[in-house]
């Protein structure tokens, strides 16, 4: 029989299989609790995790925040109460410093003294040899006896035609030219008495002489050396050299000139009769007494600062010139002034900046004005007020409104390792 061919069922009546249909399973509870369990414990530890992780990235992101700042190191500036006097550099002259010049060409016949000699004005340093300027003289002194036979010549031709005129013996014409002839041999004379003059003080030089008391401080000749007017060409000690040098060099050494130059903020306290005191590294503990003679009174527009010089007594000749040495100018004036380190200084094209911190560990540049150098650290004169922290050591990067990491010494030491 087909399948289609099945008689229907009629409607109304439920087979015999569907009425035995199983109902549906439902799981126990000791399945349920478990799975829910394990579902809680996952949930809470994925928000744990993603919480954590969170709270990581926070943290990390807020310490690189605080390690991208650069390390700085800070302190205030020093307020100095400073004392009576100011401490300057300055270099040692000899009060009155002449090079010699030989003024005539001949050959070093003789010197008398050599370097470190102590002479009197008038002594005898050498003796040049100068046969040309010799032989030019006794030339001289001949064309000046030949002009004055010439000249007594036409002289008492000129009388004889005076007298003659009188009688119409001879011609004015003639009495002219005599007269005139006489004056013209005249000034001859006169010329050729000055040539005499000249070449017999060029002579006078062969004698090279002290001009004042003092000392040789060099000697540029030797004997046998060819000297002309432009100086020598031999240095002692070096051979020959390129170029002229004068032959001697004299110092007097007796009172020696020291020249400072005193910042502007202390000019006024830069008068003559000043006190000052002078330290030399080759006497240590030792002060030589020196006092302000003389200012330039003017203010270098260049350096801002006033040119002084102080004279020191020399007798004992233990202060030689050329020497550097630390002037201690006692002020009458004092003036607290702010120190801070020579490493805090930023060189800008508009002058010198310190970088500064505020409260909030933000940098700000100021512009301030230097006073003395101390070698460690510097006067700061106006810009910076006491209290203001001043980075020690800032990086060439640094810029205005940037933010730093502050730190000790140490700990900055600590962490370039």
């Amino acid at each position: 029989m087909n399948p289609e061919e099945q008689p229907t069922q009629p409607a109304g009546h439920t087979p015999e299989l569907l009425k035995h249909e199983p109902p549906p399973k439902v799981l126990p509870a000791s399945v349920i609790t478990p799975v829910v369990i394990v579902f809680i414990v996952t949930a809470v530890l994925a928000i744990a995790g993603i919480l954590r992780r969170k709270h990581e990235g926070v943290v990390l992101a807020k310490y690189t925040e605080a390690v991208s700042a650069p390390p700085v190191s800070v302190e205030p500036p020093v307020l100095e109460q400073s004392a009576q006097e100011i401490v300057l550099p300055g270099n040692m002259q000899a009060f009155t410093l002449a090079p010699i010049y030989a003024r005539t060409t001949g050959y070093v016949k003789s010197w008398s003294h050599d370097i470190g000699s102590h002479v009197k004005q008038g002594d005898l340093l050498a003796v040049i040899e100068t046969p040309e300027l010799d032989q030019q003289l006794a030339q001289a002194k001949a064309d000046l006896a030949t002009a004055q036979t010439n000249a007594g010549l036409a002289k008492a031709t000129a009388g004889r035609y005076q007298d003659l005129i009188g009688n119409h013996a001879v011609s004015q014409q003639d009495t002219d030219n005599a007269v005139s002839q006489s004056k013209a041999t005249t000034t001859q004379v006169t010329s050729a008495e000055a040539n005499v003059h000249r070449l017999e003080e060029l002579q006078s030089f062969e004698r090279i002489v002290a001009p004042f008391d003092g000392v040789i401080t060099a000697r540029n000749i030797d004997i046998g050396q060819l000297i002309s007017a432009t100086g020598s060409t031999t240095t002692a000690g070096a051979g020959t050299v390129v170029g002229n040098k004068e032959i001697f060099d004299i110092s007097a050494i007796g009172i020696l000139r020291v020249y400072i130059n005193v910042p502007q903020i202390y000019a006024p306290d830069a008068k003559s009769g000043a006190i000052a005191t002078l330290t030399l590294p080759q006497y240590p503990g030792r002060k030589f007494q020196g006092r302000l003679v003389r200012t330039s009174d003017a203010v270098d527009p260049a350096t801002r600062t006033l040119l002084a010089e102080v004279d020191v007594n020399n007798a004992s000749g233990e202060l030689l010139p050329g020497s550097y040495t630390e002037v201690h100018l006692h002020t009458s004036n004092p003036a607290p002034a702010l120190m801070v380190p020579v490493s805090a200084m930023i060189l800008e094209p508009d002058g010198l900046h310190l970088a500064t911190v505020d409260g909030n560990d933000n940098v700000h540049l100021i512009l301030v004005s230097a006073g003395r150098d101390f070698g460690t650290t510097v006067e700061i004169l106006s810009g910076l007020q006491p209290g203001q922290r001043v980075i020690t050591n800032p990086p060439d990067s640094l810029t205005d409104g940037e933010k730093v990491r502050v730190v000790t010494p140490g700990q900055a030491a600590g962490e370039g390792k």
